[in-house]
């Protein structure tokens, strides 16, 4: 039971910095810090939004954009850490 706390552990944390590398990359695409056309940058991007969009695509129903800001993936992140501390330290109480 603990191997598999440690693997959604592991899990989650990765989706978390995908999260984290989609926003930053979409800033920087939007404030042309790099070009969005490059190949390498699209292909990553692509990457990115297909990993993290079907499960912020609904997510977005509820939340709100603030001031034009999407806040959908800040919620997922700490949605996520919620869900890894339930399943780390609740449902295994081995990893206290």
């Amino acid at each position: 039971m603990v191997a598999i706390a440690r693997l959604i552990d592991t899990v989650v944390t990765l989706y978390i910095w995908v999260l984290i590398a989609q926003a930053i990359l979409s800033w920087l695409i939007a404030f042309n810090v790099v070009n969005g056309y490059n190949t390498v940058v699209r292909g990553l991007g692509e990457f990115l939004w297909r990993v993290t969009e079907p499960v912020l695509r609904p997510l977005r129903r509820f939340v709100p954009a603030i001031g034009g800001v999407d806040i959908s993936p800040i919620v997922l992140i700490l949605v996520l850490y919620f869900l890894r501390d339930l399943v780390l330290y609740d449902l295994v109480p081995a990893l206290q």
